[in-house]
């Protein structure tokens, strides 16, 4: 089996020119059909490319195992970003899609698979959306990711990502290069119209380089 043919997943060609591809990545529970929409919000026009999480916690799709609540499987989290470079390396072969203008927007597991896999294969995004995020690991040596744009958004009332674990994974990127621009709303954990739209002006589609908008 290749490694496109690993994940269950929906690929959607551009309808227009010299735009990214996004990589869609939904949170725990997710299918590969929910952020769809998100990645034309986003960026209207762009390839989207949308896998399913391998990983089933209680009939619940994820990107990689965790033990409890905040407690991850760090082997496993190597193991799945692995999987998931390999799937979008070669997606990139199969669609012929530009391997340096791949976006990875995720939202809570998927958000934390996308700066996992970045931190471990740190040539493969080109900018990261990271909608409610948490630290998941800190590789060592830190890679450098090269000035990598991250977007993140957090709420200040989320029950399940804490400011700290998202104030461990800003210092994490920082520290690997990354220009981290850190969006903190006033809600819980659910996504909000207010931070699809602020993520749309700072990925700036079609407009510019993500990131020189906010």
């Amino acid at each position: 089996m290749s490694a496109l043919q690993e994940f269950t997943h929906q690929f959607q060609p551009a309808t227009a020119p010299d735009l990214p591809t996004l990589l869609v990545l939904h949170g725990t529970g997710g299918s590969e059909h929910d952020l769809l929409p998100l990645g034309r919000l986003l960026c209207d026009g762009a390839a989207l490319l949308s896998p399913r999480g391998r990983v089933v916690e209680h009939g619940m799709p994820r990107f990689f195992r965790r033990f409890a609540e905040g407690v991850f499987d760090l082997d496993d989290v190597r193991v799945r970003a692995g999987e998931l470079a390999g799937f979008v390396t070669a997606a990139v072969a199969a669609h012929g899609l530009d391997a340096g203008r791949i976006v990875a927007v995720g939202y809570s597991n998927g958000a934390n698979i996308a700066h996992a896999t970045a931190l471990l294969h740190p040539s493969l995004f080109q900018a990261l959306v990271l909608l409610h995020p948490q630290h998941v690991l800190t590789p060592d040596p830190l890679p450098s990711l090269g000035s990598l744009p991250v977007f993140i958004s957090a709420g200040e009332r989320d029950p399940i990502v804490l400011r700290p674990d998202v104030e461990a994974l800003v210092d994490v990127l920082a520290r690997a290069g990354a220009r981290v621009t850190t969006h903190w709303l006033p809600g819980g954990h659910s996504l909000s119209r207010e931070e699809t739209e602020l993520a749309r002006e700072w990925l700036a589609c079609g407009r510019g380089t993500p990131g020189t908008a906010a």
